[in-house]
């Protein structure tokens, strides 16, 4: 008679354990995905390189929902046009599925091409609490050949913000009298609230003397700067996750809970304009990513 093998309470506990970690690994990548915080190709490769990875077990119907304005009607379209079962993981995918996907993939959602830099004149965006503020001060403190914009404002300054080094603290008179001197080089209602906006004078000194000048700005700033200097180097800073972003801003604690649902919504809008920029950077770490700013400051000088 053949012996049951028995599995220790332990093994059990920690197989549960792992098995929910996974299964809240699969839902993060499914909102990194749906956000565009992460691009699908970026997904399949990872998922091709790896097997066992997240990317690798994720099932191709979870993925295809997980896309931008796909639903159900257009995922079981999308496979039977492409001839992929929908029982199959990205992992396990044959030669010719990956081929069929990834085109499918770059026609849907072309990748960001990055352009050679054609300026000194450095734009840096992205949304709500990725960190902008905090990649752009690192790079004052550590590169002070650089010269950061210091943008005006019509909000309160929050605490430990100083007036003329983190912005200029601005009222609303003094606000509409720089647009009407045409004193700024862009501004912008932003969150529906406060007005943000850029000194033109500061810049176009700094550009005069031949440095590299950062603008550290939100989406529609960076596309006035687009129109009114073309040949401005845009940089996109994306959190590394959906999920970070999310706790990046519930723990700053600046905003109220109301507030801080309407910046996400505005940051998901932010996100999908990624592909407007010239550079993507993912804000993982504030030093890295600050030193890949700096990297194309240097090769815009040259």
């Amino acid at each position: 008679m053949a012996e049951t093998r028995v599995v220790p309470e332990v093994d059990r506990a920690a197989a549960a354990r792992k098995a929910v970690e996974r299964r809240r690994a699969r839902a993060s990548l499914k909102r990194d995905l749906t956000t565009r915080v992460v691009a699908p190709q970026t997904v399949l490769r990872r998922a091709i390189a790896d097997q066992d990875s997240v990317e690798g077990s994720m099932r191709i119907t979870d993925f295809l929902l997980a896309l931008p304005a796909i639903g159900a009607g257009k995922r079981d379209r999308v496979l039977e046009d492409l001839h992929i079962s929908p029982v199959k993981r990205l992992g396990g995918l044959g030669a010719r599925q990956r081929a069929v996907l990834e085109e499918w993939l770059d026609g849907r959602f072309p990748v960001l091409r990055p352009r050679g830099a054609r300026s000194r004149l450095l734009v840096l965006a992205g949304p709500t609490a990725v960190g902008k503020g905090t990649v752009a001060a690192h790079i004052r403190e550590h590169n002070p050949e650089i010269h950061l914009s210091v943008s005006a404002t019509t909000r309160a300054p929050r605490p430990g913000e100083i007036d003329g080094v983190h912005y200029y603290f601005v009222d609303d008179a003094e606000f509409d009298r720089l647009i009407e001197q045409n004193e700024l080089l862009e501004y912008a209602v932003v969150h529906n609230r406060s007005r943000y906006g850029t000194p033109r004078a500061p810049i176009d000194a700094a550009l005069d003397a031949g440095k590299t000048v950062l603008l550290e700005i939100d989406l529609q700033g960076a596309r006035q700067v687009r129109a009114a200097e073309p040949a401005a180097t845009l940089i996109f800073l994306l959190p590394p996750s959906w999920d970070e972003l999310v706790q990046r801003l519930v723990g700053r604690g600046t905003e109220e809970a109301e507030e801080r649902a309407r910046r996400l919504r505005t940051a998901k809008v932010e996100l999908a304009a990624q592909n407007e920029f010239d550079h993507l950077i993912v804000n993982e770490n504030v030093a890295d990513a600050a030193a890949e700013v700096v990297e194309l400051s240097s090769s815009s000088a040259r």
